[in-house]
């Protein structure tokens, strides 16, 4: 019998509150509730074994959201004293213990997890995935993947598992806004690393994000009366506050609206205005 994993075991003993599975030597209880009508002893049924509140061994007929040596995104239906616990399909929420958080959760928040055997014997989930994300994606420079993100580092940058499968990184300098852990993100792949990971954007290519760029931009200037409060001589950390893109990308996108007589620069102060 395994714990954590979906099995055929056969009915052994009927009782009135359900019936036993698996052998002489070794069996589980599947409760009367979640027993197929018409079964009887010398029967297949399809289960899944965890442990009740009692951590005691049960089966079950109900298809969890996760097992072992998969991933998925689940739910955070509270938070207690020991961790949060996540809706993962069955009447026993799944434990997610402080010590297997890569960033804190809060009710109603989704993570992408794991499930393991903790050393009392209880199923638990662990958001420290990255051992079990691949590294043969079929991805190529410039596909466009969605993922998940799965942690958060203020010097490197976001990890995301893409198609939650794929092992990736949004390099810090690629980095716009805030991002939170669980969040669904679309990126392009800026480039496929020789270990087989991936280094992901959220812009896109030079030139079609240009346009982006500079539609933004345009909308800001008639939402603020014709005038931005920043220019080319602001500080990086300014614009990318402001417009949530690089300097550089605030230049070029100032560049193509100058280009299309849209704009103009006017004053000491090299001040982006919209064209009378």
């Amino acid at each position: 019998m395994r714990l954590g994993e979906k099995q055929v075991l056969t009915v052994v003993k009927t009782v009135d509150f359900g019936v036993y599975l698996g052998s002489d030597e070794e069996r589980v209880l599947l409760p009367k509730k979640q027993v197929p009508e018409g079964i009887e002893a010398g029967d297949p049924v399809e289960v899944f074994l965890y442990k009740d509140s009692s951590d005691r061994m049960i089966a079950t007929t109900r298809e969890p959201k996760l097992t072992l040596g998969e991933l998925a995104v689940l739910e955070v239906v509270d938070v207690g004293r020991v961790g949060a616990f996540l809706d993962w399909g069955l009447e026993k929420d799944l434990l997610l213990p402080y010590k297997e958080q890569t960033e804190k959760v809060e009710k109603g928040d989704r993570c992408l997890v794991s499930l393991y055997v903790d050393k009392s014997g209880r199923l638990c989930a662990t958001m420290k995935i990255s051992s079990l994300l691949r590294t043969d994606s079929p991805y190529k420079k410039n596909d466009m993947v969605r993922g998940t993100v799965y942690g958060i580092n203020r010097e490197y940058g976001v990890y995301v598992a893409v198609d939650n499968q794929y092992s990736a990184m949004i390099p810090r300098r690629e980095v716009y806004g805030r991002m939170r852990i669980g969040q669904q993100v679309e990126a392009r792949v800026a480039a496929v690393k020789a270990d087989g990971k991936l280094d992901l954007s959220v812009r896109g290519r030079i030139p079609e994000q240009m346009d982006k760029d500079a539609e933004l931009l345009l909308a800001r200037l008639e939402q603020c009366g014709g005038r931005l409060a920043v220019t080319d001589k602001s500080s990086p950390e300014e614009i990318r506050s402001e417009f949530g893109m690089s300097k550089a990308a605030f230049k070029r996108a100032v560049g193509r609206l100058l280009k299309q007589g849209k704009i103009e620069i006017s004053g000491e102060q090299e001040a982006v205005t919209l064209r009378k």
